[in-house]
């Protein structure tokens, strides 16, 4: 059954609704995760640095899987990697909530981690196949959307949970996600496989572990100290698999990072943006969590009610997104926000973007953990935090500037109906 027959056959309402919640669920992960990180760490006994991992771990294998992911979609079925997508996220979800120490929590949102990264492509390829192609470009941004108020709700929602239990912010996902699965089991519409060779899953493991040694060396490095043996091999780790990751990119008929993109015009300094702004965002979120629940003692959900405005605009600016380029055209818009894509490789290029960001995210909380260290006074802590927030406006600084080196250009991406819907990313925050 082709796109259009699907959409004929399948309320497309109803697939909005069910692919949305899956979006919805993962978007919420980040901010819920941020505002319980002050809980967790009294309940397990853990410090920043272990915790840090509760987020990096995520956001690191989230990226590294996203493109694969996407053509595991295309190249299995959609309908089936988002179903399997989500019932491995709801499976992660149970598990996090019965977590007994901080490795077994860090090992457990991995397993979410991977769901997240099944669902997220497939997800949309499953609502513009069961949209007829005159209403795609609304679905799209409904789909955006769902992704900005998961961003919006979370901090809130997160503070409500937390101060049941922080275990609650993962078990939360659970009877939400299996309704969704028994829904979606009954209702996905089933756009035809493609059936040809696996992704690049070799570049995704070498992505992994290259990102993950150097965050590693870079929470560790004020503890081990930054020429110890440790922070070396890991550095050195980094390195090499670095050079796995480029080789395999080089030679892999579906790389994690198609190197020909990296030449387009602006896109590198698009991704340079994304990942940069990522850093700073990282920064900001976790270090007025951390002042305002450690330093001035608010609770979880003061905390999440005062981080709550920023991400409730997204879905009205994701909105208005769309106004705008029917005014203006894509070229502008998509200049001011994360710079245009060469319009054959849109999909791919945006699936970039966003595993950029996620690599920003990881990346930002590393240095923030680094700069924040373990003060035990009042002056020593105020140093440390307002050290960490010096970095955090010098990085968003020059991500601005990274961000006017890029120039529109004339041609604007592809109709939505005919990009490669599976590899389009999830909605960013």
């Amino acid at each position: 059954m082709n796109s259009v027959a699907a959409a004929r056959a399948t309320d497309p309402r109803l697939v909005l609704a069910v692919v949305s919640t899956g979006v919805l669920l993962s978007s919420l992960d980040l901010f819920i995760v941020n505002v319980a990180m002050p809980a967790m760490a009294a309940d397990l006994g853990a410090g920043l640095t272990a915790l840090s991992w509760v987020l990096n771990l995520y956001a690191i294998v989230f990226a590294a899987l996203l493109v694969p992911a996407g053509r595991l979609g295309d190249r299995n079925g959609n309908r089936a990697t988002f179903l399997a997508g989500l019932a491995v996220f709801v499976l992660g979800s149970a598990l996090c909530s019965v977590a007994w120490n901080v490795e077994s929590l860090v090992g457990f949102r991995v397993v979410q981690a991977v769901g997240c990264a099944l669902l997220t492509p497939s997800s949309l390829a499953l609502v513009l196949a069961a949209t007829p192609p005159e209403r795609r470009a609304g679905a799209v941004r409904l789909w955006v959307a769902f992704g900005g108020l998961g961003a919006a709700l979370g901090p809130v929602i997160g503070g409500l949970l937390v101060e049941l239990d922080w275990r609650w912010v993962f078990l939360v996902n659970v009877p939400i996600g299996l309704v969704a699965l028994v829904i979606g089991v009954r209702t996905l519409p089933r756009p035809p496989a493609e059936h040809g060779p696996l992704p690049d899953l070799l570049g995704a493991g070498a992505l992994i572990g290259a990102v993950g040694s150097s965050i590693l060396a870079v929470v560790q490095g004020p503890e081990w100290g930054w020429t110890s043996p440790g922070v070396l091999v890991a550095f050195a780790v980094a390195v090499g698999l670095g050079v796995v990751f480029a080789w395999s990119s080089a030679r892999h008929h579906s790389p994690v990072v198609d190197p020909a993109l990296l030449r387009a015009p602006n896109f590198s300094l698009a991704t340079a943006n994304s990942l940069v702004f990522q850093v700073a965002f990282a920064g900001m979120l976790l270090s007025i969590t951390l002042w305002a629940q450690n330093v001035w003692g608010w609770s979880a959900l003061q905390t999440g009610a005062a981080i709550a405005p920023g991400p409730l605009i997204v879905p009205f600016v994701a909105v208005a997104a769309g106004k705008l380029i029917n005014r203006i055209g894509a070229g502008p818009v998509i200049a001011a926000g994360a710079g245009p894509l060469p319009p054959h490789r849109f999909a791919t290029g945006t699936a970039v973007l966003s595993m950029a960001r996620q690599l920003g995210l990881a990346v930002g909380v590393a240095i923030l953990v680094a700069l924040l260290g373990a003060p035990t006074t009042p002056a020593a802590i105020l140093d440390a935090f307002q050290r960490a927030w010096y970095v955090t406006a010098a990085v968003a600084i020059l991500a601005g500037l990274v961000g006017l080196g890029m120039r529109p250009t004339t041609p604007g991406p592809k109709p939505v109906d005919q990009q490669e819907p599976g590899l389009v990313p999830a909605p960013n925050p």
